[in-house]
C-alpha cells in the first residue's frame, strides 16, 4: 500500500476575478473549491491512474469535513487523524498574476501526534509512505 501524508492539508479556495481593484469592490467572475496539500495531490493523482493509496494527515471542523466526503467522492481511501480546530482554508487570488494567503492550520498536541504516529505500527515492509507539504508551527 502507498501512504501519503499531508501533515498540513487544507481547502484551496481559487477564486478568479478580472480587472482586480486593489481596495476596491471585486465580483468573481467565478471559483471552485479543492482538498488541497501536497500528499492528497498524489493520492488523487494516483487513483485517476489506477493506483491504490490511503491518504494520511490531521483534519478538522467543516473543512475537515468537506476535505474527507470530497476524497470520498473521488473513492480515495483515507485515515485522517481528527483535531479540535478547523483545517485551514488558503485563498489563491487569480487575476493575471496569481496571489495566495495561507492559513496557517490547527495546532496538533501531543496526543493527536502520538494517535497519528501509532497507524505507522502497522506497515508492512513493502508499503511505500510519501511525506510532503508544510508541516503545522505546533509539530518539531
Amino acid at each position: 500500500m502507498i501512504y501519503t501524508v499531508t501533515l498540513n492539508p487544507s481547502v484551496d479556495y481559487i477564486v478568479h476575478v478580472e480587472d482586480f481593484i486593489v481596495g476596491g469592490l471585486n465580483r468573481s467572475k467565478y471559483d471552485t473549491k479543492y482538498p488541497g496539500g501536497k500528499g492528497i495531490n498524489v493520492s488523487r493523482l494516483l487513483n485517476r491512474h489506477h493506483v491504490p493509496s490511503k491518504a494520511l494527515g490531521f483534519v478538522g471542523g467543516f473543512t475537515g469535513e468537506y476535505i474527507k466526503s470530497f476524497l470520498k467522492q473521488e473513492r480515495l481511501e483515507t485515515a485522517f487523524s481528527e483535531v479540535k480546530e478547523d483545517t485551514r482554508i488558503n485563498v489563491k487570488l487569480k487575476t493575471g498574476d496569481e496571489t495566495e494567503i495561507n492559513g496557517q492550520g490547527p495546532s496538533i498536541t501531543n496526543e493527536d501526534f502520538n494517535t497519528f504516529l501509532e497507524q505507522f505500527s502497522a506497515l508492512k515492509e513493502e508499503d511505500i509512505v510519501v511525506l510532503a507539504g508544510s508541516i503545522p508551527s505546533s509539530l518539531p
